[in-house]
């Protein structure tokens, strides 16, 4: 039921951008020169062919590493998710999420997008890369905050369920600032008089408040983590395409190492989000078990295609440039709002200078490392 949202947003975006790729005219090719690189002295199918089923195993292994890390690092204190080093890392992995939208996502959408091999109109005359990453934004955030209205909604009336009948009615029925988790609470005049009605109104903000506030702020880690392994599932999909269709033994044997580091670090990030969120074991490792095999089964998919799929085909190149705008838009907006600043803007966070700026050295260096690995993938 709290998933809909998401499933809906979801689908209604591929509708979109896929209807997109297919308008009239939209498919027409260039007259410029667009075939394939057959001469290249780095293409050979049959080293491919291995160097893609190693990358299928590496990947997977790698990817599996990184999103269970965190759960099985929790039995360490100091990993704890009310610690500091486990903010610190969390930082450094969503630097990486944040270069990966800017660095690595979006740069392709753009390359995609005006290649020689689309038409000048109108793909050479509108910045369709901007406007679909800007849309993807924008829409991200209102999936972001109305899942969190009806998770809070729900939420609100199992807490006041909880309540007993005598004071049920004093729980105001406003909506929770959902940064900070407060709920204001306000005292009854219903027949009684001030006194016991401030009396009434301390008991349920040591009561029920806190304990509201914890559960609404749970909510919000997991509308997070879900919006969060949408974006990733999406990207990895379409680098994992890209890995399969070509037989370019050179671009592979970078790609692998590049993607190996990224799955890692970047499935930490969504395992401490997944963490936080405190889902059930089952729960945990379907999500992982999602984020671990997309990557492979988009190499797996586009070695099943590779004599349909063609990189510089028009096709290919609007459709998977347009997928990847949109994802990137999402990822950066995930890194920056719902990772980034929710973490610096805490508590927490703000209690301690010395901790934020070893979390900016964190963003700086996983932002940093991720736009490195941009020269081979």
């Amino acid at each position: 039921m709290t998933k809909s949202p998401l499933i809906f947003s979801a689908a209604v975006t591929v509708l979109l951008l896929l209807s997109l790729s297919h308008f009239p005219g939209a498919l027409s090719q260039s007259s410029k020169d667009c075939k394939p690189e057959s001469d290249n002295a780095c293409t050979d199918k049959n080293k491919a062919l291995d160097l893609k089923l190693i990358a299928i195993f590496t990947i997977l292994i790698t990817s599996l590493i990184g999103v269970c890390l965190p759960f099985f690092a929790r039995s360490v204190s100091a990993f704890q998710p009310d610690k500091s080093l486990f903010l610190i890392i969390k930082s450094f992995a969503s630097g990486i999420i944040l270069s990966t939208g800017f660095m690595h996502v979006l740069p392709d959408s753009f390359d995609m997008l005006s290649s020689p091999c689309l038409d000048d109109n109108p793909w050479h005359k509108f910045p369709f890369t901007g406007f679909v990453a800007m849309i993807s934004a924008v829409f991200t955030l209102m999936v972001d905050s109305i899942t969190t209205s009806v998770f809070t909604r729900s939420g609100r009336k199992d807490m006041r369920a909880r309540v007993p009948a005598d004071t049920a009615e004093v729980v105001s029925a406003e909506t929770p600032d959902q940064e900070t988790g407060h709920v204001q609470i306000h005292a009854s005049h219903h027949g009684h008089g001030h006194g016991h009605g401030h009396g009434l109104n301390h008991n349920l903000h040591g009561d029920n408040e806190k304990e509201l506030g914890s559960y609404l702020q749970l909510l919000r880690y997991r509308v997070i983590a879900i919006v969060l392994e949408l974006g990733i599932v999406v990207h990895s999909i379409v680098i994992g395409l890209s890995v399969g269709a070509t037989n370019n033994t050179c671009t592979i044997k970078g790609l692998i190492a590049a993607l190996c580091f990224h799955q890692m670090f970047e499935g930490m990030g969504l395992g401490g989000c997944i963490l936080q969120a405190e889902y059930g074991w089952v729960k945990k490792a379907v999500m992982a078990f999602f984020f671990a095999v997309t990557t492979p089964f988009g190499v797996a998919l586009g070695m099943a295609l590779s004599k349909t799929y063609k990189e510089n085909s028009p096709d290919s190149l609007i459709t998977v440039g347009l997928l990847n705008a949109s994802s990137a838009g999402l990822l950066i907006y995930m890194a920056l709002v719902d990772l980034l600043a929710a973490d610096f803007m805490g508590q927490k966070m703000q209690r301690s200078i010395k901790l934020q700026l070893k979390s900016y050295a964190a963003v700086l260096l996983g932002a940093g490392g991720m736009a490195v690995m941009a020269k081979w993938a």
